[in-house]
């Protein structure tokens, strides 16, 4: 080593190191000021503060508020999210069939190659979303699934899983929610009361339970966030619905939201639901084979609804329904005349009649009995709008176009010809008066076709007919598909 080296390490080791102009730096307090990092100025104190003192604020306030105020400022915050989410899905859905079917002539076998694909992109992402964000999102979807007439079967397709989806619900909601409503627990409500409920959907569950009296009955629990989430998950879907009116012209449904924003505040009132449910079994009551649960009005609130239990099978449930010796038959018909009778005679529609809704039970007579439930979803015909359905009805099952045409007309719609498939949901060209009870695969092909192409002219024929029509076209639909798995 040489001699320069060594005085370099002896210079180190004492601290200090000089360089070749002799002055010296203390290298021990250089690396001591590496280990204590320098301490921050007041100002840049002043500035962490400021950063720091809204947060503290905003949990010192959160901390005072009680359990409703705390649920409604978490729902603010989840639903800003849900906006951006589902911004996020309909930006991307409009942009995508944009650029796959730009350039192309809507009549062209090119045009039905690429809007497939778009479709299930389409399909699968609001499939997502609902899921995702829960509630209203995944009614608004069940909502598309009974459009199984007019969108395209990838949506109705994709979509169908929502049948059975339900909200992820925190522990000892149902607790919360009935101690708001009622000021009670549910032991003091109730001699039993079953946590795990028996029924989900996408607004409430079902819990059964035993009342101080011995009564069985079945206790419908709203979801707790769901008021203080409905006006901004509605407006948000209305601007989604703006932006895809602005891109593609002919896809406007703003119009459908409108009215449906009125029938899911209806729904959520489960005070008139119990109405609902006591007006339906009176206009029906002279049909022996209909049975509507009794109301238990002192354990009812907005919130929620206590009705009689009853047991029985699902109305699509065909093996219980034969397991208790009842005939398919004699319920399909039962089932036609009982929703024939709401929408031409008594004009009290129930629209929402899906197999969870329709059990089938062995009446007094050791025959078929029907019981009707969840009645939150009800729309009123008007006696002149009935009796121009019935005969645009009768005309269609005659094939006399010229009917057809005057009682569309009647109904305000000009497009006789589309309205007329839309409601029988099925061709109606044919040489006889015969008409099938089942779609052959060329049927479907056509009506899909049909929905495809024609687009607008559906829109335009759902803007002009009235109002509550379209929750007769839900129910026709949905009243269709129970009875082909009946036949």
């Amino acid at each position: 080593m040489s001699l320069h080296s060594t005085r370099y390490l002896c210079s180190c080791s004492a601290g200090v190191l000089r360089n070749s102009d002799g002055r010296g730096l203390v290298v021990r307090r250089h690396f001591a000021r590496l280990a204590s990092p320098k301490e921050p100025s007041p100002r840049r104190k002043s500035f962490y503060a400021l950063l720091l003192l809204p947060a503290a604020g905003a949990a010192g306030y959160y901390a005072t508020l009680d359990a409703q105020q705390k649920r409604r400022v978490r729902v603010t915050g989840e639903g800003i999210q849900r906006f951006w989410r589902s911004l996020k899905i309909g930006l991307t859905i409009s942009l995508d069939y944009w650029w796959a079917l730009r350039g192309l002539n809507d009549l062209s076998p090119e045009y039905a190659e690429a809007i497939q694909p778009c479709h299930q992109r389409a399909a699968d992402r609001i499939l997502s979303g609902c899921l995702e964000n829960g509630g209203l999102y995944i009614k608004l979807g069940q909502g598309l699934v009974s459009m199984n007439h007019i969108l395209p079967k990838e949506y109705s397709e994709t979509l169908s899983v929502l049948q059975d989806k339900a909200l992820n619900r925190r522990a000892h909601e149902v607790e919360q929610l009935l101690e708001e409503d009622f000021g009670v627990s549910s032991k003091e409500l109730f001699r039993q009361f079953d946590e795990e409920p028996i029924a989900a959907a996408s607004l409430a569950q079902v819990h059964r339970a035993v009342t101080h009296n011995g009564e069985e009955v079945a206790v419908k629990v709203q979801y707790i966030d769901l008021r203080d989430r409905f006006s901004g998950d509605i407006w948000t879907c209305e601007i989604l619905l703006d932006l895809i009116a602005l891109m593609h012209p002919n896809f406007g449904f703003k119009w459908a939201l409108q009215d449906l924003k009125g029938t899911l505040a209806a729904e959520l009132d489960f005070e008139a639901e119990a109405r609902n449910a006591e007006r339906c079994a009176q206009e029906l009551s002279h049909l022996k084979y209909v049975y509507v649960p009794k109301v238990m009005w002192n354990r009812c609130s907005k919130r929620v609804l206590t009705m009689e239990y009853i047991a029985g099978c699902k109305v699509n449930d065909k093996d219980g329904i034969k397991s208790i010796g009842l005939s398919l038959k004699d319920v399909d018909e039962k089932l036609i005349k009982t929703f024939a009778e709401q929408i031409f005679h008594t004009g009290f529609v129930h629209a929402d009649p899906h197999p969870g809704n329709v059990l089938v039970r062995k009446g007094a007579d050791d025959r078929a009995q029907l019981v009707l439930l969840d009645h939150g979803l009800y729309d009123y015909l008007q006696p002149q709008n009935r009796v121009s359905l019935c005969k645009l009805w009768k005309a269609i099952v005659l094939n006399d176009h010229v009917q057809m045409k005057q009682y569309a007309a009647e109904l305000g719609v000009q497009d006789y010809y589309i309205f007329s498939e839309m409601l029988m949901q099925r061709p109606i060209q044919r040489s006889t008066i015969h008409l099938p009870s089942r779609l052959t695969e060329a049927d479907v092909a056509y009506m899909r076709k049909m929905a495809t192409s024609h687009m607008d002219k559906i829109i335009a024929s759902l803007k002009q007919m009235p109002r509550t029509m379209l929750l007769v076209f839900r129910y026709l639909s949905t009243l269709q598909k129970l009875v082909l798995l009946l036949v």
